[in-house]
C-alpha cells in the first residue's frame, strides 16, 4: 500500500494526491499553510479541557449532534464494542467553549479551506467519464454548506480493565467527502490494503492525512475507494493520551450523491448504524 506523501507547494501536487487517493484511499499532506506548532498548541488547549470536569457542561445535542461526547459514546458500523474515546463535535453555528473558542474557530476555517481546495484538485484531476458521473463538482457541493464537522478526539490511556476486544477506534469508513486528519497526537492510525492487511499510516507532526469518506465513494461509483481504517491500542510503553483533529468535509444536505439520494439521506442512515442516533 502505497500511499503518498504530497508537498502542497509542489507543481504535481493535485494530480499526486489524486493518485493516491484513486490507488490507496489515503495520501499525505506536508508543506501545507498549517503550521505544526499551530496545531500543538491546539491539541495542549484542548487536553487541558478533556483532563477537567467542565467538559460535562457542554454534553452533545442529540438532535443538533455538536457538544461534548463522553467516554464510549460510538461504535463502529456493525460492531459490538463502544471505541475508547471521547471527543468533541464542532460546528461552525454550534457551542464551544469560550477559552477554546477563538483558536478552534481559525483552524475549521482554515481546514475548511484547505479542504475545498483540494477537492477542486480531485475535480481538475479525475478523468472524464468520472467527472460526468457527478451531480455536480465536488468543491461546488461544498458551498455554503454548513454541514462540516471538526471532531477533536481524546484516546485515554488504555487500563487494565479494558473489555476484550476493545479498541481506540475500530475499522470503519468515514461518511464524508474526504476526511484532513492532522497528524495524531502519537502513533496509531492503520488502514486496510486491498489484501485485507492493515498498514501502518506514518504522519509526523504537522503533516495532515488525507482519506477519501462513504460520500466520495458514492458519488464517484466507486472509483475513489472509502479504504477501511482503524486507530489500535498501544503498546505498554506509549500507553499515553492520543489526541487527533480530523476535519469531515460535508457537502450540503440537499446534494444528491446518487439519483435520488442524498447526502443528509445518507448521513441520518449512517448516524443510527454508529449509535449516535
Amino acid at each position: 500500500m502505497q500511499v503518498r506523501t504530497v508537498n502542497y507547494k509542489a507543481a504535481d501536487a493535485a494530480a499526486t494526491l489524486t493518485d493516491s487517493l484513486l490507488n490507496t484511499g489515503f495520501a499525505v499532506l506536508e508543506n501545507h499553510p498549517i503550521s505544526a506548532d499551530r496545531l500543538a498548541s491546539i491539541y495542549d488547549a484542548w487536553g487541558r479541557f478533556f483532563a477537567s470536569d467542565t467538559k460535562h457542561d457542554f454534553l452533545r445535542d442529540p438532535v443538533t449532534q455538536d457538544g461534548f461526547f463522553p467516554f464510549k459514546s460510538e461504535h463502529a458500523k456493525g460492531a459490538d464494542k463502544k471505541d475508547l474515546k471521547e471527543f468533541y463535535h464542532v460546528y461552525p453555528w454550534g457551542k464551544v467553549p469560550e477559552e477554546l473558542a477563538q483558536e478552534t474557530r481559525m483552524i475549521y476555517a482554515d481546514l475548511m479551506t484547505l479542504g475545498i481546495e483540494l477537492l477542486s484538485w480531485i475535480d481538475a484531476e479525475m478523468d472524464d467519464d468520472c467527472r460526468q458521473s457527478l451531480t455536480e463538482p465536488l468543491a461546488k457541493m461544498m458551498e455554503s454548506s454548513e454541514q462540516s464537522l471538526l471532531r477533536i478526539l481524546h484516546y485515554p490511556p488504555v487500563d487494565g480493565g479494558t473489555e476484550s476486544g476493545a479498541i481506540r477506534a475500530a475499522a470503519h469508513e468515514d461518511i464524508n467527502l474526504i476526511t484532513l486528519l492532522v497528524a495524531g497526537s502519537k502513533p496509531g492510525l492503520q488502514a486496510m490494503d486491498k489484501s485485507g492487511q492493515w498498514q501502518h499510516i506514518s504522519c509526523d507532526a504537522g503533516m495532515i492525512t488525507i482519506n477519501n469518506g462513504d460520500m466520495l465513494s458514492l458519488a464517484t461509483g466507486g472509483v475513489f475507494p472509502s479504504t477501511t481504517h482503524r486507530v489500535v491500542n498501544p503498546d505498554a510503553h506509549l500507553n499515553q493520551s492520543r489526541y487527533s483533529m480530523p476535519m469531515f468535509l460535508h457537502p450540503r444536505p440537499e446534494v444528491e450523491l446518487q439519483a435520488g439520494f442524498s447526502a443528509d439521506d445518507f448521513l441520518q442512515q449512517r448516524l443510527k448504524e454508529i449509535g449516535l442516533k
